[in-house]
C-alpha cells in the first residue's frame, strides 16, 4: 500500500543464521549459540533488515489463542510435510507449515529469539524484500490473503473468515418516498481515521451513528423516483468477528504543501469497547457487544522513517511477569539529615564500587559514569589501579553478579538487596529502605512490549502513553469479551501444539543445549604459559632463563571459570616437587626479559576475574625472591632495553661488548628497570665524572662522518628512564673523563661532536656494468667489480670517482666511456647520480645497518640529501661515509643539468620507465620532444604530465613554452608521456562519468533520494559506486569547455555526449555534477551561474554526472550526507538516505543530529553518530558534547564538523544508532572486519615482500571490493507467493 515509506530505525546489524544463531567471530573455536530465554520465558523475533512490521504481526498472531491453537489443528494429512516440498507431485502448504513450526519455536525453543528466515522463504521473499520498509496493516491483509489460498481444501480454509471476518451495511434513505438502498461490504479490519477527532469512539461514532445528508446541490438519485432528492446516508456494523482489527490512520498528505505528514495528536482508545451503539442489530446479549484490547502495534518515527514494535496481553499467562527494570530501585527514606559515610577500602574495588552505589541517591549509576565517580572518590582511574588485576570494570561487575545487578539493558548498575541490607547494617545505618511499590503482579493476564528480539515487562498505564506523540499506536487488536480460556491452556505452553511438533522442540531443545555447554567449554579453555622461577636468574632488571625456553617454560590449558586456588593445585600436582609457598604472578615478555606485575592473592578469585586471559604468562615463585634475589614489580619498574656506546680502550672487550667496524666505538645492549634513575645508570656504568649523551637528530644534518651528542644535564639526573621517556632501542653514549682527550670526541658546552677515526674514513664504489638492478656475478660478460675508495668529508666526488676507476683498474675499459656515481634505493633501482632521493646503502659484508647507526644515526641510509654534483665534496653532497655508490655508464649532470625519470602512457597502458638528461633552461616542448625522440615516437598527439609524490598521474603541463625551472620541476621527477592533445588556452578538457546509470535502464527510480539508480546486476568495469549512487559507472566522453563557462552551461554540453543524448533531463538543475577523486565521488560542484575557473577545476580532472528527480540548487554551506540508520540489535544497516544539511550557521554535532532528527522524526537526544572511513573501513564516533579552547581567548568554541578529525564533504556516511532501542555503540560491521584483516593481510605481505609480486592490488579489484557495498532498491510492492491448492 505505502510500499517503503515507513522505514525502520536501522541500528548496528550482523548476519542472522536460518537458525536464529548467532555469528562466527573471525579465528573463534566455535559458533557462539544463541542465547536462552530470560527470566520472563517468552522467546522474540530476529530482525532480517526491515522486518519490524512482520515481526509485531507475528506476535498478535501468536498471542491470539483461538488463531494458534485453530492454526496448530492442521495435522500433516492436509498440509502435507516440508520434507516434500521440493517433490513435483506433492502438494505441501509450505506457508501454513513455516508458520506452525515459528510459533512452536516461540512456545517452546528455548532461544531468546527465533529466526522468521524459513517463513520469508515460503513468501517468496529475497533480501530485497527481508531489508526492505513496508507498511504493516498491508501486511495484515496480504498475510491473511495468503493463507486463505494456502489452506483451500482443508478444514482450515474458513479460518480467516471465522476469526476475522465482519460486514458493515451501507444504507440510503430517500426522504421524499423512503425507499432503502443497502450494500453490504466485507472487513477483515476497520480502517478509522485520526485527523480531526479525539479518540477510537468518536471515529467510530461518526463512521456508524451520524448521517452523512444529500441536500442542496449535493443531491441523490433514488432509482424508485428516478429524480435527485433529498436522502441520508448511514452505516452499521451488521456481522461482528470474534476478532476486530482497527487499522488506524496517521498518514496524512498535505495538499498545500504538497508533502506527508504524520498525525501526532493525542488519539485515545479504550481497553474496553462496547459495539452496541454502531451495530444494526442490538436485541443480542450485551456480551457479545463487548470487546477487549489484547494487542497494540506502534510505530515509532515519522512519515519518513520509524520503527515497529507491540504491546501485547499474555492472555493465556505463559509469560513469567516481573516488574520493569526501573521499578526495582528501592527508595531511601532519610531519618536524619546527617549520614555517616561508609568506609572506605581503597585498595578493595569491590568495596569501593558499594560504597559509591550506596551513597548515590537512587542506589543505581549509569555504566558509563562509574569510572568518574570512582576517579572522584579515590583519586585514581580503575584502569591505573585496578585493571591489570581484575580486567576492565564492566567484567569486574559481570563477575560479582551476587553483589551487582545490570538494568536498562546492562546501561546502569545497582546493588542487589542483599548488598543493601549489608550496607544499611553497616556504613548507612542511617538510612531505611522503603520498597513501596508493588513489585509482585496481580493475578490475571499482564502485558508485554515485544520489540524485535527485546522482550520487556509494560503495565497497563503505559498504553496510554501511546495515545500521542511520534511514538504512537497504530493497529489496534480488539477480542470479545464472552471468549474464554480453559484453565489447562493457561501456563501452559505446549497446549494444543501437535505431537510431531513437540518432538521437533524437543530435538532442537537438546542441540542448543549441546552448543552451549560445547561453547562455554571452548570458549573457557585458555593456554597459560608457566615460567619456573628455579629455571630463571635476574639480568639487569629482568629475568632471564639459566638454560633453555622449554625447560623453564610449561604450558597448561585451564578452565577460566575456575578458581586461582585450582589453578594452583594443578600446578602443584604437576610439579610434584615444589616445596614451600607458591605465588602466581602475571607476566610479560618484553626485549629487556621477563617483568612481573601483580600476584594473584584471591584463591576465591575465578581465573577470568584475575584477568588471565588466552597466552598469558605466569611467573610460578615463592613471592619474594629469585635465586636470592629481590624482584621489583608493576609497571612503572618495566625494564628499558638500551644500546650503550663508549670509547674502546684497544683490549679484549668482555659483557657481550663489539667494535662497530673498528670506528673506536664499542656497541653493548643492556637494561635496566624503569623506575631507575639516570644517576644510578651512570654510576653502573662507570665513574663519577662519566658522561651520558643521547643523540641529536637533526633534519639534513651534514655528511662526511661526525655525529653529534647532547649531555644530560644535572637537572635530568634525578629523573627515572620512564619519566625521560626512553624506550627499548634508544642509544646513549657513555663517555668517561679520560676518553675526552682523545681525537675522537670533541666536547662544546652540552654538545659532543664524535668523529669518525681514519680507518673508517671510505666509501666503497662497485662497478655496474648495465642494467637497474644489482645481481652477482656477471652481467653480459661484464664482471662485477667493488673496491674500498679512501675517502674523507672534504674529498671532491670526482676524485672519489677517479680514485674509483684507478683501483678497479679500469682506465682502458673506459676510455672514452663517460661514467658517473650513483646511488640505490631499497628496491635496487637507480636513483640519479648523487641526488636527494632516499639514501638505502649496500654495506660491506659482515658489517650490518645497525653497526653503523650509533655513529651516523639512521639517516645516514634514509634521510633526505641535497642535489649535487661531481664538482662537489662529500660532506656537501650529503654522503656519509662507509656507504656505496655504484659507478655506471653514463654521463654526470652538469651544473645546469637535470635528471629525469620518464614513462610512455597511451590509453590504459604505461611503457616501462626510462632516463633522460636535460638543461633545466629548455621548454616544456622541448623536453617532450627530446623524450619523444628518445622513445621512438613522433606526432602531435602528446603531452606531459608529472608525477607526483605518492606516485599517481598529476594534471598536465599546460604551459608548453614555461622552462623546467618554473615549473619547478627537479633531478629525479618523473614525468609521464600521455596520449592526446592539450586543449587551446582557457579551455579544459574534462572526463566525464555517468553515476548510478546503466546502458540499458534509465528510468528506474529511488524514493529514499533525490537520484535515479540502475537495475541490479548491472555491474561492469568503470567508476566504482559511491555509496547510495547505485551501481558502477560508465565512462562517458571527453568535454572542452571554456574556464569562464557555467556550471549550467557545463551540464548543457554534457548531455550532448552521444552516449546522453536520449536522456530525459528537463533542465539543467536536474544534473549533479560531482569532482572525483581517485575515481570516487568527492565533492559536489555549486553554482549554477558560477563560472568554472572559479571552481578551480583543472584540465583532466574527472567529472561525475547524476540524474535527478527534482530541481537541485545547492548553497556553498549544505552538505550532502548518505545516512545509514543501524539495524537495532543487529551489526548491518539499512539502505543509505540523501541528507541535505545546512551547515552554514552552525557546523557542530549538534546541529547535524538535530537536522537527523527531523528528517527522520527521531529524538536528537537519543542519537549517536559516526563518520565510516571507507579506505581504512572504520568509523569515527562524533561526539555529542565535545568541545575546543581557544588558547589565545580562553573561551569555549563549539566543534566544527568540517574541521579536524572529522573533514565532513559531500558524499560523506554517518551511521545513525538510536539508543532507544539499541545500547550498542558499536557502528562497525562484519564487512568492515573481514576488509580490516584484508588491509592487514596485505600490509604484512608487502612486508614480507609482497605478493603477487609485491604490487599493489590493481585500480579494478579495488574498485570493485570496495564498490561492493549494499545498493538503493526502488520501491517494490510488497507480496506472498503462495501455490495453488485448488
Amino acid at each position: 500500500m505505502f510500499g517503503n515509506l515507513f522505514e525502520e530505525d536501522e541500528e548496528d546489524s550482523s548476519f542472522v543464521l536460518p537458525g536464529g544463531g548467532g555469528g562466527v567471530e573471525p579465528g573463534s573455536k566455535k559458533a557462539e549459540p544463541p542465547a536462552p530465554r530470560g527470566a520472563l520465558n517468552l522467546s522474540g523475533l530476529q530482525n532480517q533488515g526491515g522486518t519490524c512490521y512482520l515481526n509485531s504481526l507475528l506476535q498478535t498472531l501468536l498471542f491470539s489463542p483461538e488463531f494458534r491453537e485453530e492454526l496448530f489443528s492442521l495435522g500433516p494429512e492436509e498440509l502435507g510435510c516440508l520434507e516434500d516440498k521440493d517433490k513435483q507431485e506433492a502438494k505441501v502448504r509450505v506457508i501454513p507449515l513455516e508458520l506452525q513450526r515459528l510459533f512452536a519455536h516461540l512456545l517452546l525453543v528455548d532461544q531468546q529469539a527465533a529466526s522468521t528466515a524459513d517463513l520469508t522463504d515460503s513468501f517468496g521473499w529475497t533480501n530485497r524484500e527481508e531489508s526492505s520498509q513496508h507498511d504493516v496493516q498491508e501486511l495484515n491483509r496480504i498475510l491473511f490473503s495468503a493463507l486463505e489460498s494456502s489452506l483451500v481444501g482443508t478444514t482450515g480454509s474458513s479460518l480467516i473468515h471465522r476469526l476475522y471476518h465482519g460486514t458493515v451495511v451501507n444504507q440510503i434513505v430517500c426522504k421524499v418516498c423512503g425507499y432503502l438502498s443497502e450494500s453490504q461490504e466485507d472487513f477483515l479490519d476497520l480502517t478509522v481515521s485520526v485527523s480531526g477527532v479525539s479518540g477510537l469512539e468518536e471515529a467510530l461514532w461518526n463512521m456508524f451513528v451520524e448521517e452523512e445528508m444529500f441536500e442542496g446541490n449535493n443531491l441523490y438519485r433514488c432509482s424508485r423516483c428516478n429524480v435527485l432528492v433529498e436522502a441520508a446516508k448511514s452505516a452499521k456494523l451488521r456481522k461482528l468477528p470474534p476478532f476486530l482489527t482497527m487499522s488506524l490512520l496517521r498518514f496524512n498528505f498535505d495538499f498545500t504543501k504538497c508533502e506527508r505528514y504524520k498525525e501526532t495528536g493525542r488519539y485515545t482508545f479504550p481497553l474496553s469497547i462496547n459495539l452496541k451503539p454502531f451495530c444494526e442489530q442490538a436485541e443480542r446479549p450485551e456480551s457479545e457487544y463487548t470487546y477487549e484490547l489484547f494487542s497494540v502495534i506502534i510505530h515509532k518515527g515519522g512519515c519518513y522513517g520509524g520503527h515497529y514494535h507491540v504491546y501485547i496481553k499474555d492472555i493465556d499467562q505463559l509469560g513469567n511477569w516481573e516488574a520493569p527494570e526501573e521499578e526495582l530501585k528501592p527508595k531511601f527514606v532519610k531519618k536524619e539529615a546527617q549520614l555517616s559515610e561508609p568506609v572506605l577500602e581503597k585498595e578493595d574495588p569491590l568495596s569501593v564500587l558499594i560504597a559509591i552505589l550506596s551513597q548515590e541517591e537512587s542506589k543505581s549509576i549509569l555504566v558509563d559514569q562509574l569510572g568518574q565517580k570512582l576517579l572522584d572518590t579515590i583519586g585514581v582511574s580503575w584502569n591505573k589501579k585496578f585493571r591489570k588485576q581484575y580486567g576492565p570494570i564492566g567484567k569486574f561487575l559481570h563477575s560479582h553478579s551476587d553483589v551487582f545487578m545490570l538494568v536498562s539493558n546492562a546501561t546502569r548498575v545497582a546493588l542487589k538487596s542483599t548488598t543493601l541490607t549489608l550496607v544499611t547494617d553497616t556504613s548507612l545505618k542511617n538510612l531505611s529502605v522503603s520498597h513501596e511499590l508493588d513489585l509482585k503482579p496481580a493475578d490475571g493476564p499482564h502485558w508485554f512490549d515485544l520489540n524485535d528480539s527485546t522482550v520487556t515487562p509494560i503495565h497497563e498505564r503505559d498504553i496510554e502513553k501511546q495515545f500521542q506523540g511520534k511514538e504512537s499506536a497504530y493497529m489496534l487488536f480488539y477480542r470479545k469479551a464472552e471468549l474464554c480460556r480453559p484453565e489447562e491452556a493457561k501456563q501452559n505452553p505446549s497446549y494444543k501444539v501437535p505431537p510431531h511438533l513437540l518432538r521437533m522442540v524437543q530435538e532442537e531443545n537438546a542441540r542448543l543445549r549441546q552448543r552451549r555447554e560445547e561453547f562455554e567449554s571452548s570458549t573457557n579453555t585458555v593456554e597459560v604459559h608457566l615460567h619456573l622461577a628455579p629455571h630463571y636468574q635476574l639480568e639487569n632488571g629482568a629475568l632471564w632463563p639459566k638454560g633453555s625456553t622449554q625447560d623453564s617454560t610449561l604450558t597448561l590449558n585451564f578452565d577460566r571459570r575456575r578458581t586461582v586456588g585450582d589453578f594452583r593445585q594443578a600446578i602443584y600436582q604437576m610439579q610434584d616437587t615444589w616445596e614451600g609457598d607458591m605465588a602466581l604472578t602475571l607476566a610479560k615478555s618484553l626485549p629487556a626479559g621477563l617483568h612481573l606485575y601483580n600476584t594473584l592473592t584471591d584463591d576465591q578469585q575465578s581465573l577470568f576475574s584475575a584477568g588471565v586471559t588466552n597466552g598469558s604468562d605466569l611467573f610460578v615463585w615463592n613471592g619474594r625472591e629469585v635465586c636470592g634475589t629481590s624482584v621489583q614489580m608493576g609497571s612503572e619498574w618495566e625494564p628499558v632495553l638500551l644500546t650503550l656506546l663508549r670509547a674502546s680502550n684497544g683490549a679484549e672487550e668482555q659483557g657481550g661488548a663489539e667494535d662497530a667496524s673498528g670506528s673506536g666505538l664499542l656497541r653493548v645492549m643492556r637494561g635496566f628497570p624503569g623506575g631507575t634513575t639516570l644517576e644510578v645508570v651512570c654510576e653502573a656504568l662507570g665513574p663519577e665524572d662519566t658522561l651520558l649523551c643521547q643523540e641529536e637528530s637533526q633534519p639534513g644534518s651534514s655528511g662526511g662522518g661526525a655525529s653529534n651528542w647532547r649531555v644530560f644535564p644535572p637537572s635530568e639526573m634525578h629523573r627515572t628512564l620512564k619519566e625521560l621517556s626512553l624506550k627499548d632501542g634508544d642509544t646513549l653514549l657513555v663517555l668517561e673523563p679520560q676518553v675526552l682527550d682523545t681525537s675522537l670526541f670533541s666536547l662544546r658546552g652540552d654538545v659532543v661532536t664524535v668523529t669518525t677515526p681514519s680507518d673508517c674514513r671510505w666509501l666503497q664504489v662497485e662497478f655496474r656494468p648495465r642494467g637497474d638492478r644489482p645481481r652477482e656475478g656477471k652481467e653480459n660478460g661484464e664482471e662485477r667489480r667493488r673496491e674500498k675508495i679512501s675517502a674523507s668529508g672534504n674529498m671532491l666526488l670526482s676524485e672519489v670517482k677517479q680514485s674509483a676507476i684507478e683501483q678497479l683498474d679500469m682506465q682502458e675499459q673506459l676510455i672514452g666511456v663517460e661514467c658517473c656515481l650513483r646511488q640505490v634505493d631499497h628496491t635496487g633501482k637507480l636513483l640519479p647520480p648523487c641526488n636527494d632521493s632516499t639514501l638505502v646503502v649496500f654495506v660491506i659484508p659482515g658489517v650490518t645497518v645497525a653497526a653503523f647507526t650509533p655513529f651516523f644515526g639512521l639517516s645516514a641510509f634514509v634521510s633526505p640529501t641535497p642535489p649535487v654534483r661531481e664538482d662537489l665534496t662529500v660532506r656537501e653532497a650529503g654522503v656519509k661515509l662507509m656507504t656505496s655508490l655504484f659507478l655506471c655508464r653514463g654521463a654526470a649532470p652538469g651544473p645546469t643539468q637535470l635528471f629525469l625519470y620518464f614513462t610512455v602512457s597511451s590509453g590504459s597502458s604505461t611503457g616501462a620507465e626510462m632516463e633522460i638528461m636535460v638543461e633545466e633552461s629548455i621548454t616544456v616542448k622541448e623536453c617532450l620532444r627530446l623524450m619523444l625522440k628518445a622513445a621512438c615516437l613522433e606526432g602531435d598527439w602528446w603531452h606531459l604530465r608529472k608525477m607526483d609524490w605518492c606516485e599517481e598521474v598529476g594534471d598536465p603541463l599546460m604551459d608548453e613554452d614555461a622552462s623546467l625551472t618554473e615549473l619547478k620541476i627537479g633531478t629525479g621527477d618523473t614525468l609521464v608521456v600521455t596520449e592526446g592533445q592539450l586543449p587551446p588556452k582557457g579551455f579544459l578538457k574534462l572526463p566525464i562519468w555517468m553515476l548510478g546509470e546503466s546502458d540499458e535502464s534509465f528510468c528506474q527510480a529511488d524514493a529514499k533520494g533525490n537520484h535515479v539508480i540502475n537495475g541490479v546486476g548491472n555491474q561492469r568495469e568503470g567508476l566504482p559506486s559511491a555509496d547510495g549512487l547505485g551501481g558502477p559507472g560508465q565512462f562517458a566522453g571527453h568535454v572542452e569547455i571554456s574556464v569562464e563557462a557555467s556550471l549550467d552551461d557545463l551540464k548543457i554540453q554534457v548531455l550532448t555526449l552521444p552516449i546522453l543524448q536520449d536522456l530525459c533531463v528537463p533542465t539543467p538543475a536536474f544534473l549533479r555534477v560531482w569532482l572525483l577523486e581517485g575515481r570516487r565521488p568527492s565533492r559536489i560542484l555549486r553554482g549554477r551561474l558560477q563560472p568554472l575557473k572559479k571552481m578551480k577545476l583543472r584540465n583532466g580532472m574527472e567529472l561525475g554526472v547524476q540524474r535527478l528527480l527534482k530541481e537541485e540548487d545547492l548553497g556553498l554551506k549544505e552538505l550532502l550526507l548518505w545516512v545509514k540508520i543501524g539495524v537495532p540489535g543487529e551489526r548491518k544497516y539499512y539502505p543509505s538516505e540523501e541528507l541535505v544539511w545546512d551547515a552554514g550557521r552552525e557546523g557542530s554535532p549538534r546541529s547535524l543530529r538535530q537536522a537527523i532528527a527531523a528528517q527522520y522524526g527521531l529524538s536528537a537526544d537519543s542519537l549517536h553518530m559516526a563518520k565510516y572511513c571507507p579506505e581504512k573501513y572504520t568509523w569515527m564516533a562524533i561526539s555529542s558534547w565535545s568541545q575546543q579552547v581557544s588558547k589565545r581567548k580562553k573561551k569555549k568554541k563549539a566543534e566544527n564538523l568540517y574541521g579536524a578529525p572529522f573533514h565532513l564533504k559531500d558524499g560523506d556516511i554517518i551511521g545513525v544508532k538510536n539508543l532507544l532501542i539499541d545500547s550498542n555503540k558499536d557502528f562497525s560491521t562484519l564487512e568492515d572486519e573481514l576488509e580490516q584483516q584484508r588491509l592487514q593481510q596485505e600490509a604484512e605481505g608487502r612486508k614480507r615482500g609482497g605478493q603477487n609480486g609485491g604490487g599493489e592490488p590493481s585500480v579494478e579489484v579495488t574498485a570493485e571490493r570496495r564498490g561492493s557495498g549494499k545498493q538503493r532498491k526502488p520501491e517494490v510492492a510488497l507480496s506472498i507467493n503462495v501455490g495453488h491448492f485448488r
